[in-house]
Formats: C-alpha cells, structure tokens, sequence
C-alpha cells in the first residue's frame, strides 16, 4: 500500500458532490487524490476522451461552480480559467485505467467502494421510506378511530370523580 491509505474516507467522502441528480467528484478534488496536478489529470483524461461519455463526465456550468462554492462555505478555490470537469461514479471508475500509478488504483478502489456504500444507504433509506408510506396510510385510514379514543381519554382525564359513581365517556354524544 503507499501512502494513499492513510487518506481518511472522510477526506474523500467531503469531496462527494451532488450535481445533475447525481454524486460527483471534481477534477481537482481527485487529482489531489491522485497526487498528480489537475492538468495531467485532465490531459490524461483528454487524450482517452473517448472513455469518458457524457454520463461519465461534464464540465460544471459558471452557476453550478459558484453554487458549489457557496453551498460548501468554501472560499480557497482559487482563480480558475476554465470550469472545473465533474466525473461521475462509472468517469472516477475509467480514471484507474487512465491514470495507471498504483496510488491511482488504490484511490480509485476506495471510491469506488465508498460510491458503493452511498449506493447501499439510499436502497436502504427507500426501504424505509416506503415502510413509513405504508404506516401514513393505515394511519390515515384510522384516523377516525384514532380520534375517537382520543375523546374518549380526554373525557376521562377531565371527569370529576365521585365516590360510588360510574365513569362514563360519550363518543359521538353516545354514552358508552
């Protein structure tokens, strides 16, 4: 292993972007990464542009930039002359074939592991979400009746009790 290892997941995971409805990472995120300078990575990428389709990746509008470096309360980003090259998951996973150092490799492992894992937690979390929608439905289809034990223990809570007398409750001006 070299010394890509010791790179946190955290470092990476920061470096994660949702843009176009998909997770993204930059050019200069990954080149740091890659511990290689941004114009050999994108030089690199130039010369297999082949590889790289538009689902694989883009380069960020002037709005999704700024927005991208107001959202993440960032104001290190430098000068830039060109707007930076966003890859997606399948573009990071080209990159290793691309970029041919083992740190390279090893880092494109890790990410690919962690674009992985966020792929795993979203599946999970529509699980959820769908279990919740199904749990809103019944509730809503009992909501009446759940009302009406609600009256019923209010009724309960605010009646004075007397001695020998029968606690009584009215549901829909019935007694019960």
């Amino acid at each position: 292993m070299t010394n890509n290892s010791l790179i946190p997941n955290e470092t990476i995971i920061n470096k994660i972007y949702f843009i176009r409805g998909q997770k993204i990472m930059l050019d200069k995120d990954l080149a740091t990464l890659y511990t290689v300078t941004t114009g050999n990575l994108n030089k690199s990428v130039k010369r297999n542009f082949k590889r790289f389709p538009a689902d694989f990746m883009f380069q960020l509008s002037e709005e999704e930039f700024n927005s991208l470096i107001f959202h993440s309360g960032t104001s290190s980003w430098g000068g830039t002359r060109k707007m930076p090259y966003a890859f997606t998951e399948q573009g990071v996973a080209i990159l290793s074939s691309v970029l041919k150092s083992n740190a390279a490799i090893e880092v494109n492992i890790r990410i690919i592991r962690i674009f992985t894992r966020f792929r795993e937690i979203l599946m999970t979390n529509k699980d959820v979400l769908l279990k919740l929608e199904q749990v809103e439905k019944q509730v809503t289809q009992n909501s009446e009746e759940i009302q009406l034990i609600f009256e019923a223990l209010k009724q309960l809570l605010n009646t004075p009790e007397t001695p020998n007398e029968p606690i009584g409750f009215k549901i829909n001006g019935n007694e019960a």
